[in-house]
């Protein structure tokens, strides 16, 4: 009975602590979100005013359906708008306010992952891990080889496998420099890990779900082997829901020929 109170009382501290540490939000004072021409293209319209970034500038996306899906999340808050349940508009911000204004930096962010890329660093055992990695994995490499021309050689465990320039530099080549998909690719490569899962998303190649599995292969194998953590998975919902949200950027704004 003893250890029952305590756990309560622990989870009660856990919840306490988090109600604590989240953001006041601010209260819903519009009844309509919606998508209206732009001079930046379509800008999210909240009744008769223009939504704006955290740094004064216009919400606004550069295709329609773009424009419509974000004005979407704040139709969908209700008495408080809650950012956390805002993916998509959490991305347009942070494209619009910083990405923007220094896409080199971002590129080359992206740039330093293909120099050691998740997909490219394989286990050696257990053998069901190394079989997993290498089912999602190999198709990917293949994939830049034939794709992109970018041959990226793999290596077992975490010690450091030297690329060829000439691979780096193809798949450099490939990053988006249209501050929106960058923008959405820097996301991705950041969540997974891998600057080629990022740019098979951005191609086409890989579906969201497609890429969110091929990044968690270890993690996955791991859980079914110890089991779930319910905090963990809360965060991976978070971290999905920011895929899911760059992955529409990426869909929205392909370009002819993928």
């Amino acid at each position: 009975m003893r250890d029952l109170f305590e756990n309560v009382s622990s989870e009660h501290a856990t919840e306490a602590a988090r109600r604590a540490v989240r953001p006041k939000l601010r209260r819903r004072i519009y009844s309509a979100a919606t998508a209206a021409p732009s001079a930046d293209g379509f800008a999210v319209q909240l009744d008769d005013k223009l939504a704006r970034t955290p740094a004064g500038r216009l919400l606004a996306a550069p295709v329609l359906p773009l424009a419509q899906a974000i004005a979407a999340e704040w139709g969908a808050q209700r008495e408080s708008i809650d950012p956390a349940r805002m993916p998509l508009t959490r991305l347009a911000n942070a494209i619009i306010d910083g990405v923007h204004d220094q896409p080199g930096a971002v590129a080359a962010e992206v740039e330093k992952y293909l120099a050691s890329d998740l997909v490219c660093y394989r286990a050696s055992s257990p053998l069901g891990l190394a079989e997993r990695q290498a089912r999602y994995w190999d198709p990917l490499l293949d994939w830049a080889d034939k794709a992109l021309g970018a041959h990226f050689a793999t290596g077992d465990g975490v010690v450091y496998v030297a690329q060829q320039e000439t691979a780096l530099a193809a798949a450099r080549a490939a990053i988006p420099t249209d501050p929106w998909r960058l923008g959405a690719a820097h996301v991705v490569t950041t969540l997974t890990g891998s600057a080629l899962i990022a740019l098979a998303l951005a191609r086409g190649r890989l579906t969201a779900e497609e890429a969110w599995q091929a990044a968690h292969v270890d993690e996955d194998w791991n859980m079914e082997q110890w089991g779930r953590d319910e905090m963990a998975l809360e965060r991976r919902a978070f971290r999905f829901a920011e895929l899911c949200a760059a992955a529409t950027v990426l869909g929205l704004l392909q370009p002819a020929g993928g």
